[in-house]
């Protein structure tokens, strides 16, 4: 049961340390042909960690509960850690894929309309807070006349990726 305990600690401090050195494996077998496209999902430091650490929880459970020793231990720890391998590597694979978090970009905050809340004087900046994708995104501002806080402003220009030209809306 030690082992198997010894195991599976030893599966959790190498997740731990998956979380520092991930990439390392993938780094060292570079252009390695279809090591590389093995190496790059199915044997990751966290699908490994994985595996290994429900092998041995598992075995060391099998082990206490029934008593069946190591062939017992193996025969139910194996397809656990299994299981717990394909599980972390389809939620690696998911949360790699993930495309929704994109930043907005300049020609998406043209035209774009917010409200004033720090003023903007005539000769410097303020800030207007703004919705973009459905966040509050807020974005210092500038415009050719002085806009009291509150107001409600749209984007004129983009003068880098967080100032804005603004124009006062007029209703």
């Amino acid at each position: 049961m030690t082992w198997f305990l010894g195991l599976g600690i030893a599966g959790v401090a190498l997740l731990l340390l998956s979380l520092v050195f991930d990439g390392v494996l993938e780094g060292l077998f570079d252009g390695a042909g279809a090591l590389d496209e093995l190496l790059d999902g199915l044997l990751s430091l966290p699908v490994i960690a994985g595996f290994m650490s429900m092998f041995g929880f598992a075995g060391a459970i099998a082990v206490g509960a029934t008593g069946w020793g190591a062939v017992g231990a193996i025969a139910i720890g194996v397809p656990a850690g299994v299981v717990t391998g394909w599980l972390t590597y389809r939620l690696s694979r998911v949360l790699m894929n993930d495309q929704s978090g994109a930043a907005p970009r300049g020609d998406e905050v043209l035209g774009a309309s917010g409200s004033v809340v720090t003023a903007i004087p005539a000769d410097g900046y303020g800030e207007v807070l703004m919705r973009l994708a459905g966040q509050p995104v807020k974005l210092a501002a500038k415009s050719p006349v002085p806009v009291a806080r509150g107001a409600e402003v749209w984007v004129h220009a983009v003068l880098s990726p967080t100032a804005v030209d603004v124009r006062l809306v007029e209703r």
